[in-house]
């Protein structure tokens, strides 16, 4: 039995793609409800001029499809290395809802957590990762979100509940 695969949900947030953070993007937009945490992976390729920046911010959000956002606070960390090597950790920091800006240059996994608590002032259930571009420098990028760790979670079985309603 694997406690991680069941007790944790899995969804794309942003498919690979070539300059995957240009100009402002944002994730997919996923519920709350049944889960306490979220986690966004953000895996980034070598940036070609290696001065690549990127502001990340949470939105909470009033819906699937929002007409209203909210910025909370969350933690980042990011893991830095070189291509296929390298995990040197940063420390754990809690960012204020304004967000920060990753380390130039590429190569690197940047972690962003966020707690249902931290919405709870704006009164939203759904939840996005937004990123700006800070210094335009193409990256192959991708994003998983990583649901779970919560009251009235989704029921323990072979699959998961969708988080995209």
């Amino acid at each position: 039995m694997s406690l991680m695969l069941e007790n944790m949900k899995f969804a794309m947030a942003l498919s690979p793609i070539a300059d995957g953070l240009d100009s402002t993007k944002r994730s997919d937009v996923y519920s709350m409800r049944d889960h306490g945490r979220i986690l966004f992976v953000i895996a980034m390729g070598v940036a070609t001029g290696g001065t690549a920046t990127t502001v990340i911010t949470v939105n909470a959000c009033d819906d699937v499809t929002p007409s209203n956002r909210s910025a909370i606070a969350f933690w980042s960390r990011e893991i830095i290395g070189t291509t296929n090597t390298g995990d040197t950790d940063s420390a754990i920091t809690r960012r204020a809802a304004a967000g920060f800006t990753t380390t130039a240059g590429g190569a690197k996994i940047v972690l962003v957590e966020a707690d249902a608590k931290d919405m709870a002032a704006s009164g939203y259930g759904f939840i996005e990762l937004t990123s700006v571009e800070g210094v335009n420098d193409p990256v192959v990028t991708s994003i998983v979100a990583i649901l779970g760790r919560g009251p009235n979670r989704y029921s323990r079985g072979a699959a998961n509940a969708t988080v995209i309603v």
